[in-house]
C-alpha cells in the first residue's frame, strides 16, 4: 500500500473522529435559547439606538425574556411596542410614558450676544473646546447642530434664530442629542410638561443680561408664586422638578425676562396638584 493511500485513509479517519467529537461537544455543551427572544425582537422596532440601555434590539429582548428589562423599555416602539411585549411574556404591561427632548436655551442670534467669529468647524463640542465658541453666554446653546446631526429620527432641525428646535411627534427619546451637546442644554422630560425655564447660566442676573436678554436673573419671583415648591433657585439658576409642576404657568407670568416658556396646547397636570 503506498503512503499516499495510507495518509488519504488517516486524514479521512481523524476527519470522521474530529466530527463525530463535535456532534458529542455541541449536544454535551448547548445553550438553550428561550425562543421568545426570536419573538420578541421581532416586534421590536430595530432602531438598534440603545435608547433602551441595552446594545441593540437583539440584547433588549434577550433582557425582556429574563426579566431584567421592563416591557416599556422600548421609547422607540412606545405604547403599541409595549403592549406586544407584555402579551409575547404573558405579563400585564407596564404602562408607558412617553418622554420627549427639550432644548433649555432661548439665547439665539437675536438674543444673545457674540464676542468673538467662529470660523472652525461646526461642532459644538469642538466650538465649546476652542475658547468656549463664538457666544458671549458660555452657558448657552453653540448653534452648530451637533444635536441635529446626531437625531437619527428626523425629530430635529435648526431654526432661523440659530437654535435646535425638537419635533415632538417623531421625537423617540432616544437619548443621542442629549449625549451631542457639550453644554447639557438637552434633556428628556415627559410630553405632558409644558413649562420650561430655557436657561443653564449659572451666571449672575447682571452678567446674564449683558450676554442674554432672554436669560435667568435669579430674581426667584418664579420660586416664590410657584403653589407646589416645584422651582427653586440655586447657584444663579431656576430649575424645574418635574415631578412637583401642575402646570399651572404662574412662574410664566412673573419672570420679567421671558426666560420661563409655556408650550400652548399642554394644560395643567392636574393628577399632581397635591404634590
Amino acid at each position: 500500500m503506498s503512503n499516499t493511500l495510507v495518509s488519504m485513509i488517516s486524514m479521512g479517519v481523524l476527519g470522521i473522529g474530529l466530527s463525530i467529537a463535535l456532534v458529542i461537544a455541541s449536544k454535551k455543551f448547548a445553550v438553550e435559547s428561550d425562543p421568545r427572544v426570536d419573538d420578541l425582537e421581532g416586534v421590536l422596532p430595530g432602531a438598534n439606538c440603545g435608547a433602551c440601555g441595552y446594545a441593540g434590539c437583539r440584547s433588549f429582548a434577550e433582557a425582556l425574556a429574563t426579566g431584567e428589562a421592563p416591557t416599556n423599555g422600548c421609547p422607540v416602539g412606545g405604547a403599541s411596542v409595549a403592549e406586544l411585549v407584555a402579551k409575547i411574556l404573558g405579563v400585564s404591561n407596564s404602562g408607558f410614558s412617553r418622554n420627549v427632548a427639550q432644548v433649555l436655551c432661548k439665547g439665539g442670534c437675536a438674543e444673545a450676544s457674540q464676542r468673538a467669529d467662529y470660523d472652525g468647524p461646526q461642532d459644538c463640542r469642538i466650538a465649546h473646546m476652542t475658547q468656549g465658541g463664538d457666544k458671549g453666554c458660555t452657558y448657552g446653546c453653540l448653534g452648530c447642530g451637533t444635536c441635529v446631526a446626531a437625531c437619527n429620527f428626523d425629530a430635529m432641525a435648526m431654526n432661523e434664530n440659530g437654535l435646535p428646535m425638537i419635533f415632538e411627534d417623531n421625537c423617540t427619546a432616544c437619548g443621542a442629542c442629549v449625549a451631542a451637546c457639550p453644554r447639557d442644554i438637552i434633556i428628556l422630560t415627559g410630553e405632558e410638561y409644558g413649562v420650561h425655564i430655557r436657561c443653564r447660566s449659572h451666571a449672575s442676573g447682571r452678567e446674564a443680561r449683558q450676554v442674554c436678554i432672554v436669560g435667568c436673573i435669579a430674581c426667584r419671583r418664579c420660586e416664590k408664586v410657584c403653589p407646589t415648591g416645584a422651582i427653586t433657585v440655586e447657584n444663579n439658576l431656576a430649575e424645574i422638578n418635574y415631578d412637583k409642576c401642575i402646570v399651572c404657568r404662574k412662574c410664566v407670568e412673573v419672570c420679567p425676562v421671558n426666560t420661563i416658556e409655556w408650550q400652548e396646547g399642554k394644560g395643567p397636570v392636574r393628577q399632581k396638584v397635591g404634590a
